[in-house]
């Protein structure tokens, strides 16, 4: 179609400190942070992909996310700086700390918050 703009989605750097180590992608601002570790090859933990069980949970240590496609995610996950990455899309440069799980279920129990055991 002639004069159709094509429109190109922005991707950010996005660092993944894993307990195997240090691992750089560049994601999307429409892709989950999840799925490009996926793609790219990383063995991170996930159970639902839906932002409900907290088993892909990390911790932000630079950066911002849009966490909206979560099915349960809290304020008090927020403020604590933790994400969940099956549903989180990055909306900046990140660093991430991932394998936050457990971190992740003691914080909501100190805020008396759902935190399933996925």
């Amino acid at each position: 179609m002639a004069g159709a703009e094509t429109r190109i989605t922005p991707s950010h750097p996005v660092e993944l400190i894993t307990p195997s180590g240090t691992h750089r992608l560049e994601v999307a601002e429409d892709q989950f942070i999840l799925d490009r570790a996926l793609q790219a090859g990383l063995d991170l933990p996930h159970t639902c992909l839906q932002g409900w069980c907290t088993t892909c949970a990390g911790r932000i240590l630079e950066g911002e996310v849009d966490p909206s496609a979560a099915l349960r995610y809290y304020r008090e996950d927020r403020e604590a700086g933790y994400v969940l990455l099956c549903t989180a899309r990055p909306r900046g440069p990140l660093r991430i700390q991932t394998h936050q799980k457990e971190a992740l279920r003691a914080n909501r129990r100190k805020h008396r918050l759902p935190a399933p055991r996925a």
